[in-house]
């Protein structure tokens, strides 16, 4: 099955079909009982080839919308009562958290092989892959103990050179910046204020922008998530990663079943098979990311997550004070855009 999985990706990849965001129209449409509506926030790269493979193996005809997580929530928040999907796929889980009364519960079949560390005791998520937030750094520029942990983000040496994306926008930003609050202590908004300061009132757009802008020399750290920065590093970009000294954090992202889905038992057949052994056997040899699993053997190029320091991180907890911080966060920002 997993050599099916990796040979479908790859002749996708070859032949350019996973450009598409959408199964082309064909002449005929399945009937409403064949159908599945799925929002997505996963690269093409990520989601085209399980979509696929989901859809030969259950005859299912798998409609697919793309776009960021906070887009798409903020979409599946309008839609209320008549949504427009089946199934949310991607995102952190404490983003699906903040949307909680448009989701559903459902326990997947296989839940007792999930990681515990990663579940949901509610079961209205279903996790996904684990995403360790680690900082980067430009290895021409830098040196390699130049940049150890989430203090030096808030020393003046860096200041204006830090990249770092949109906390509104990017929900792997948010991440970051509640993991950066746990770690440093203190009082948070001075944290916040300090390290506002140091971005010099400049953030990126996307999470994508970040490595593009340390490896390229414009800045010389960022701030960004494993697999991310394994994936430029593998393609040679220069860059090194560090596990910050003063603890990361490992969100799972993950998918939901949408309150009121039209397709609901065919949603509940898609959250199973993103968690199966088959899928999830294939995330950190092809996608640099690490399974929920607790029955498959890690990828030895991988630190293992025991030996990596994490701070204090409660999913509900980041996901009840979101408003608040990043309301902190524009005001901060706005300020020192101002000054």
């Amino acid at each position: 099955m997993v050599r099916r999985l990796l040979a479908l990706w790859l002749t996708l990849l070859l032949t350019g079909c996973a450009a598409q965001s959408t199964p082309p129209e064909l002449s005929f449409a399945p009937e409403e009982g064949e159908r599945l509506v799925l929002y997505t926030s996963h690269k093409e790269e990520v989601y085209w080839p399980i979509v696929k493979e989901f859809e030969e193996r259950t005859g299912i005809w798998v409609d697919v919308v793309a776009g960021g997580t906070n887009e798409l929530l903020e979409r599946i928040r309008e839609e209320g009562d008549s949504p427009g999907a089946d199934v949310m796929f991607g995102g952190g889980v404490e983003s699906l958290e903040s949307c909680r009364d448009c989701f559903a519960p459902y326990t997947c079949a296989e839940a007792e092989k999930i990681q515990e560390r990663f579940r949901d005791p509610d079961g209205l998520w279903t996790p996904f892959s684990a995403l360790p937030v680690v900082l980067v750094y430009n290895t021409k520029l830098v040196t390699e103990d130049g940049v150890t942990g989430w203090a030096d983000l808030l020393s003046p040496r860096l200041r204006g050179r830090i990249a770092f994306a949109d906390p509104a926008v990017s929900g792997s930003s948010f991440t970051a910046l509640v993991t950066m609050l746990e770690a440093v202590g203190g009082e948070e908004q001075e944290t916040l204020r300090r390290f506002a300061e140091n971005l010099d009132g400049r953030q990126l757009e996307g999470s994508g922008d970040v490595v593009r802008s340390v490896a390229g020399g414009t800045d010389l750290v960022g701030v960004t998530l494993e697999e991310t920065a394994l994936k430029r590093m593998a393609a040679g970009d220069n860059i090194a990663l560090v596990y910050p000294s003063d603890g990361s954090s490992c969100v799972p992202d993950g998918s939901a079943l949408i309150r009121g889905a039209a397709h609901g038992e065919n949603a509940k057949l898609f959250l199973d098979f993103t968690v199966s052994r088959e899928v999830q056997s294939l995330l950190a040899g092809e996608f640099c990311r690490r399974s929920v699993r607790g029955d498959l053997e890690m990828e030895r190029s991988m630190v293992p997550l025991e030996e990596i320091p994490m701070a204090d991180y409660d999913v509900a907890g980041a996901s009840g004070r979101r408003d608040a911080v990043l309301m902190s966060w524009a005001f901060y920002l706005g300020e020192e855009g101002e000054a």
